[in-house]
């Protein structure tokens, strides 16, 4: 999917747009937020979008994420023109599908079979084109007869069934999709990923979501916006990295120096170039052996494995908590443990603490690749904790699997049996 080169002529070009709302055009949103007191909120309005630029290549796949109030919406009512921008342009090459807030371009009191043809109707398609793909819109929808029910009496599932199934078929060259995935069923949400992925292969995508494992796995690049303001463009991975971080830059400001440095260990042969944490307690060191006792480097089959965590706090910790994910190149993680309820006894860090952790575990032979390990010191419990210090990709591993390994992993010890409908084994048949 990563490997499809785009052409140079841009899908969308976004020059300067901004958005700005008078006192006098102010929804409730914007004057809640201006009461509030958020920053882009003064006298004269409210500025829900600074003035931004960026390309969108043909072809690519671009994710846009940001915290709840961002801007992320008014960004893609603007690229979708159902938004006027204060200043600046957008200018858009190609027919553009999307699927904005829930139940967008329907009518309540039409019909799901009426607002499938209303809708496609606006996207271009000829009546007798939408009759020939009637039946495979219904057919991905999956809302049977509700097909010829009022959509006021749909779910907001059955909502963005039927609106993900038009845009489905519309021959669009550009897909804008706006957390649409949140509420469906999972069946139908690993549904529609697979269409994203398809179309991803042969058109442009632009995609909201705050699921940040999706957004690495489907997109090439990444926009982070925070109140209203391009933070950064860069590759999905590097951009839900320093997003996630940003959940705690303001803790973290208040840590003193001596620990925010030490945060960083000197001469160290790990890699702490992506790390965040309120630095009362850092991660030394971290390292994976294999089952003799040396460092792994490279997995070449399924073993017994060590990782071995060394830490030091800065200061008391109650209720420590570490642990880890191995994570595949596009930042998926795949699997992870933690102490949490597993270590009884590791109840506190006293200050000028150096400890320790090893987890021990079985590692499946990989599909072929290279693989990091992302590790995090926290303390507090499941549902509430603070991270001290969390390292992203400290080490990696490459794995080498055989060539016709299907899927991500190998089945270990994996065997299959013929027999027939009776139940006997297919050896004991004459």
């Amino acid at each position: 999917m990563h490997s499809k080169t785009p052409s140079a002529a841009p899908a969308i070009q976004v020059c300067g747009v901004s958005k700005h709302y008078s006192r006098q055009t102010q929804g409730l949103r914007q004057v809640v937020r201006l009461l509030l007191g958020r920053k882009q909120g003064t006298a004269d309005g409210f500025q829900a979008l600074s003035p931004l630029s960026f390309t969108v290549k043909r072809g690519e796949t671009l994710a846009i994420i940001g915290r709840n109030g961002a801007g992320k919406s008014t960004l893609l009512q603007i690229i979708c023109s159902t938004l006027t921008p204060s200043t600046g342009t957008v200018q858009v090459n190609g027919r553009l599908g999307a699927l904005l807030e829930l139940g967008a371009g329907f009518n309540p009191d039409f019909t799901g079979r009426e607002n499938i043809y209303l809708s496609a109707a606006l996207y271009g398609l000829t009546r007798e084109q939408i009759r020939q793909r009637f039946d495979a819109i219904l057919a991905f929808a999956e809302i049977g007869e509700h097909i010829d029910h009022p959509v006021k009496t749909y779910s907001s599932g059955m909502f963005v069934r039927l609106a993900f199934a038009v845009i489905a078929h519309i021959d669009a060259e550009i897909l804008v999709i706006d957390e649409a995935l949140a509420v469906g069923d999972v069946y139908f949400t690993q549904k529609c990923m697979r269409f994203l992925e398809d179309f991803s292969r042969r058109g442009t995508l632009i995609f909201v979501s705050h699921d940040t494992h999706t957004v690495t796995r489907l997109c090439q690049r990444a926009i982070w916006i925070d109140q209203g303001q391009l933070m950064l463009i860069a590759d999905s991975k590097t951009v839900v990295n320093k997003y996630l971080a940003s959940f705690y830059e303001d803790r973290l400001e208040s840590a003193s120096a001596e620990n925010k440095a030490d945060l960083m260990p000197a001469g160290s042969t790990n890699n702490f170039s992506s790390a965040f944490g309120l630095g009362g307690a850092s991660i030394t060191s971290c390292h994976l052996y294999d089952e003799q006792g040396e460092r792994l480097f490279k997995l070449e089959q399924a073993q017994r494995v060590r990782l071995e965590v060394r830490c030091r706090a800065f200061e008391h910790i109650q209720q420590p908590i570490l642990g880890f994910f191995i994570k595949d190149r596009l930042g998926q993680p795949l699997c992870g443990y933690n102490t949490l309820k597993k270590l009884d006894a590791w109840h506190s860090l006293a200050a000028g603490d150096q400890q320790t952790i090893t987890f021990s575990f079985y590692l499946p032979l990989l599909a072929t690749g290279t693989y990091t390990i992302t590790v995090a010191l926290a303390a507090g419990t499941q549902h509430e904790h603070v991270q001290h210090h969390w390292v992203h990709d400290i080490l990696s591993f490459k794995a080498q699997a055989d060539p016709d390994l299907v899927g991500l992993v190998t089945l270990e010890q994996a065997t299959c049996s013929l027999g027939f409908a009776d139940g006997s084994p297919h050896s004991t048949r004459q």
